[in-house]
């Protein structure tokens, strides 16, 4: 199969840069895959909403450059950080007129959401589902144009390259059989990698898998060892956990230990309203200490009406769980959240490999640094969805670098295939070594040890790899002992 653009990933990064592009050259030929089904993403389950300034009197674009800056902890990029803030209004215009019903007050105002880390309120949001609301409009405007291809459940295992450019990736459909598509443009929106960790908000989708094919093909991977934690989880046994958005935590709930007092305060002035990595950690102090597994976050002295009216999924899922958030406080731990690193790309989402592109999670463009200021992933999936499609636009207007090039074949059927029962309990122990290795990281103990034990358990996965047919659980397998190495490398040495 050949296409003009190929696209491997359907959240907000890969559904509004095929929109934007298609656009721009309708003439195109775009194909969008996805390993699961159209609306399973991390896109999906992002509830808080899209930090940006609307008026620019209330909040201005230096505000939130500076929270931006604050949260990143002098690693982020203040070219990207402006570039992101500025255009930012812009692009939420765009969301808003392809159908994102964003909340407004009474009086027809922006509802505008507080989380931690911003100095005034300036996330929009619809109800706790934003991420849903989003994905849910894009695809709808999706159907407009007839030059998009979409493939669902087709799993990419590695990129086409030739002469140091990509070309295109191969995949692995629903009966493990092997095909290729070849791309004059390879466009990367796979999202994160939180699976990676024991207790994750991420789907189980979140394998790494975009970001360890551009390693393996040699693009420049950076900052991986910055991976966020949400303070906020509920304690269950599901994976992926459920995730409490920090906005009910703006909205004035509070976090309190096994004794009911709130002790955030004792890590950071602004207490519940500090950012991500100072509340995980205060957390994880707290639990070390006391040796409890959860502390608890307490919604009892709030509004009910307004609780439910703001937050209705949270109070359904909690009641699920036989959690009534109006009489009871709410179990709470951290959780792998964001992959704040990943593919290096430049202001137009540019890879250091020709004709490849990345956006969203998997990407690194330089916004986040070493720790997200909540509710900036949405807006820079959006922003360099347009960066990128200007830049791709162009790009297909000059002289097809497409080459004709051999592709190399592998003997898959010498070998059995891995029983998944093996492939699910590697996974379960690269899991659990690497929550332990983040937990020791934040409390700032010796690493070395489970840094021997996860290596241990890499050539481990790696003969495995080595010996077996091919398949879709042992390919995510090798993935995540990818991204988990490049977080530890990163950890230790850089």
């Amino acid at each position: 199969m050949q296409t003009d653009v190929l696209i491997i990933g359907s959240g907000i990064a890969g559904l509004a840069f095929a929109i934007k592009l298609a656009t721009h050259k309708p003439e195109a030929s775009i194909t969008l895959v996805t390993k699961a089904d159209q609306f399973e993403s991390n896109t999906k389950y992002a509830q808080g909403g899209i930090a940006a300034v609307m008026d620019n009197v209330y909040s201005s674009f230096e505000s939130h450059i500076t929270d931006t800056l604050k949260a990143g902890k002098g690693f982020s990029n203040v070219q990207t950080v402006r570039m992101v803030v500025e255009k930012a209004p812009e692009r939420l215009q765009e969301l808003i007129a392809w159908g994102t019903p964003f909340d407004r007050t009474a009086d027809g105002n922006w509802d505008f959401g507080l989380e931690g880390g911003h100095s005034v309120a300036r996330i929009l949001h619809h109800k706790d589902q934003t991420g849903l609301a989003l994905e849910k409009a894009l695809l709808q405007q999706l159907k407009r144009f007839d030059n998009i291809q979409f493939e669902t459940e087709i799993f990419a295992t590695e990129l086409l390259m030739h002469n140091k450019r990509c070309h295109g990736a191969r995949f692995l459909d629903k009966q493990d059989q092997a095909i290729s598509i070849r791309a004059t443009i390879t466009y990367l929106a796979t999202g994160g990698s939180g699976q990676v960790f024991s207790k994750t908000t991420n789907p189980l989708i979140a394998t790494g898998d975009g970001l360890a094919m551009a390693s393996r093909a040699g693009a420049k991977i950076e900052h991986m060892g910055f991976y966020q934690f949400h303070p906020t989880a509920l304690l269950t046994e599901n994976n992926p956990v459920f995730l409490i958005t920090e906005a009910l935590r703006g909205f004035g709930a509070h976090l309190i230990n096994h004794k009911g007092a709130r002790f955030v305060m004792k890590q950071h002035p602004k207490g519940e309203l500090a950012t991500r990595d100072v509340i995980s950690e205060a957390i994880f102090k707290e639990l070390e200490e006391n040796a409890q597994e959860n502390v608890w976050l307490d919604c009892r002295h709030l509004n009910k009406q307004k609780l439910q009216t703001h937050f209705p999924n949270i109070i359904a899922q909690c009641k699920n769980q036989g959690i009534d958030v109006f009489t009871e406080p709410i179990p709470v731990t951290p959780a792998a959240h964001y992959q704040c690193g990943g593919i290096k790309v430049n202001l137009e989402g540019k890879t250091s490999l020709e004709g490849l592109y990345a956006n969203g999670e998997c990407a690194s463009t330089g916004l986040h640094g070493a720790n997200r200021l909540a509710s900036n992933s949405l807006l820079e999936a959006v922003v360099f969805a347009h960066e990128a499609a200007l830049s791709v636009a162009d790009e297909l207007n000059q002289p097809n670098p497409f080459s004709v090039f051999a592709e190399s074949k592998k003997d898959f059927h010498l070998n059995a295939s891995t029983p998944l029962l093996k492939i699910n309990h590697l996974k379960t122990s690269l899991r659990h070594l690497m929550y332990r290795f983040y937990l020791n990281k934040s409390l700032e103990l010796p690493l070395v040890s489970i840094g021997a034990e996860i290596e241990t358990l890499f050539a481990e996965i790696k003969k495995l790899s080595l010996y077996q047919r091919p398949s879709k659980p042992l390919f995510e397998l090798q993935n995540m002992a990818e991204t988990a190495k490049l977080i530890i490398h990163d950890t230790l040495y850089e």
